[in-house]
């Protein structure tokens, strides 16, 4: 798949907090540095997201996409 974006940082995802709509999901980077991403909830079932998963970070502008491998 491509994306517009060209920095990409690999992560982990350390939490998952979900309500109905949204999801606040935080990743661990290697440097080490936390990021987080503010999705829906139903983005977050759709790639199985949980803790411990080894995830891409593609940023763009303010977004910060988490794509599963």
């Amino acid at each position: 798949m491509s994306y517009g974006a060209r920095n990409r940082i690999t992560a982990k995802v350390t939490s998952v907090k979900s309500d109905e709509i949204m999801s606040l999901v935080k990743f661990e980077v290697a440097a080490p540095h936390l990021m987080a991403s503010v999705l829906t909830t139903e983005s977050v079932e759709a790639m199985s997201l949980k803790v411990g998963d080894e995830v891409e970070l593609v940023i763009k502008a303010i977004h910060v996409l988490p794509v599963k491998q």
